[in-house]
């Protein structure tokens, strides 16, 4: 290949950061893509599965057409003209994005009657980011066309760009976890990588002196977008009750506020994380319920909490059992500092930053109470859903003390989630009972080891005076059955709950779906906007 006429071609450098650069981009919108959907569809081991394997595909395609397109026409200005294109298109997706989002959602929620998540995340998937990701699969096979300069040294330039690919893939797939998402958002980071690109094409046309004109203004434009103040929100049908949008390490998060509560979620379509009641009081959520623990337990000196969140079921434990110590762990930092700000967790409670289970491992301490609140989008950490971790709580309770677990997304078919969570729990702790939440799809479930926890419980609400806290009792006593044992059995080994989980929240969305098509055969597709 002539490179007279290309003196940044006739030096290799500038090829070796465009593979480091566009191994990186790849990553960086790949991980952008899995918090641009999370959102609206979690964040489970499910839905990356289908980002990661729709990616591949994407990359697999451009890889051939990328080698076939090098042979036929061995310009390399076609190469930097589909990069400024993916530009173009990484820029758009934070303004486009959540509106094809809910356009692809929207349509298959007429068609489709079962795994509606998955096909609504991959048809999202598919829509925003194959297009992109197919470019950027046609960059290498193009370098090694144009650094390829004679089978004497071929192997050892294919291997360096190979290298540089793999080093910027590594960079970018920390550099938008840790580093610009948390500080700057999911929807900046795009435009960020978008600007990257953009520059390397720029160069590419300033140094051939052809199509800067144009070239020009779309790498300014974009570059110009990062710089460019804007509001970002995936909860875009919301009103001015949100408070905060913001992303941590671990997720998005929405706080709202209104006149009676303040609420966090950690997604916009699958309810409340945390809520707290201004006035005091109970919630109205399974939080009331889980109240019932410390009443079963002999004592409630010490609570522990595992997925503390914001603390609401800390506050109502010094609230109804004043002089108990409360201490929570947590995850997430961000989350941690929102309740302080946000939702006023008193100082007293001692919030833990860490996974649940490893510090529940790594401590020696006991407690009368343990809650297991971990629940991330649709589903339980497997690792915390467990007859390993079931077992560790056991040994962390005092003689009398009580475990209480919610399990969201209930179902009555046989080998639900929540019946694989109550016959693992079952193999662990020799009594347990559960409720069902009225006001919701959760369930709570009690475990000890002491034989009198249910009996002390009926004696206790017994004894309560009349108000909020005995009427909620009453109906917990009233509504709880005993859990007996059975073959769903979870281990560290075989825990399989992002499917379990989906499968239930797919039952949940099917009765949805059912709902909205009656409405539309009924009164149009219009009386949706009514």
């Amino acid at each position: 290949m002539d490179k007279g006429g290309a003196p940044i071609l006739g030096r290799k450098v500038f090829l070796y950061l465009t593979s480091f650069f566009s191994g990186m981009s790849v990553m960086a919108i790949e991980l952008g893509a899995s918090r641009l959907l999370a959102p609206y569809f979690s964040s489970s081991q499910i839905v990356w599965t289908v980002i990661i394997g729709t990616i591949m595909i994407a990359m697999a395609i451009g890889n051939v057409w990328g080698g076939r397109s090098a042979d036929r026409h061995p310009e390399p200005e076609r190469l930097f003209k589909r990069l400024l294109l993916v530009a173009v298109w990484t820029a758009l997706i934070p303004f486009i994005g959540r509106w094809v989002i809910a356009g692809v959602t929207g349509f298959l929620a007429l068609f489709i009657n079962s795994n509606f998540l998955v096909w609504a995340s991959m048809g999202s998937c598919l829509v925003l980011f194959v297009f992109p990701l197919m470019l950027l699969g046609t960059v290498t096979p193009s370098l090694m066309k144009y650094t390829t300069e004679s089978l004497d040294d071929n192997g050892k330039t294919l291997g360096e760009l190979e290298a540089l690919n793999t080093i910027g893939s590594i960079i970018g797939t920390f550099l938008p976890t840790f580093v610009t998402i948390p500080a700057v958002g999911t929807a900046r980071t795009f435009l960020i990588f978008a600007a990257i690109l953009a520059v390397i094409s720029l160069a590419f046309f300033v140094s051939q002196r052809k199509w800067t004109a144009r070239a020009a203004v779309c790498a300014l434009a974009i570059t110009g977008l990062v710089f460019t103040p804007f509001n970002y929100s995936f909860a875009f049908w919301e009103g001015e009750d949100v408070a905060l949008e913001d992303e941590s390490i671990y997720s998005y998060l929405q706080v709202k506020e209104d006149e009676r509560s303040i609420s966090l979620s950690t997604n916009v379509a699958f309810g409340v994380q945390s809520i707290k009641i201004k006035d005091g009081g109970m919630t109205g959520m399974y939080y009331d319920y889980a109240l019932a623990a410390p009443y079963m337990a002999e004592d409630c000196s010490d609570v522990l909490i595992l997925g503390l969140g914001t603390g609401t079921f800390a506050e109502q434990c010094l609230e109804y059992f004043p002089g108990c110590s409360v201490t929570g762990v947590e995850i997430d930092q961000k989350i941690v500092d929102i309740s302080r700000e946000y939702f006023g967790l008193p100082e007293e409670v001692e919030a833990i930053v860490g996974d649940g289970r490893a510090w529940l491992t790594a401590s020696e301490e006991k407690w009368d109470v343990i809650m297991v609140d971990a629940y991330q989008d649709i589903t339980i950490p497997f690792q915390m859903s467990s007859v390993e971790f079931f077992t560790e709580v056991y040994g962390h309770l005092r003689p009398g003390g009580v475990m209480v677990v919610n399990m969201s997304m209930r179902s009555e078919k046989a080998g639900s989630m929540n019946e694989y969570l109550m016959d693992t729990i079952q193999s662990v702790f020799p009594y347990c009972r559960a409720v069902k939440v009225s006001n919701g799809t959760n369930m709570e479930l009690f475990a000890s080891a002491s034989p009198e926890a249910f009996g002390r419980f009926a004696e206790r609400v017994a004894a309560l005076p009349e108000g909020g806290a005995k009427e909620i009792m009453e109906r917990v006593q009233s509504g709880m059955f005993t859990v007996g044992g059975g073959d769903y059995i979870l281990t560290d080994d075989k825990a399989p709950v992002e499917l379990l989980g989906m499968a239930v929240l797919d039952e949940i969305i099917a009765s949805e779906l059912e709902t909205l098509r009656g409405q539309i055969a009924g009164g149009g597709i219009m009386s949706l906007l009514e």
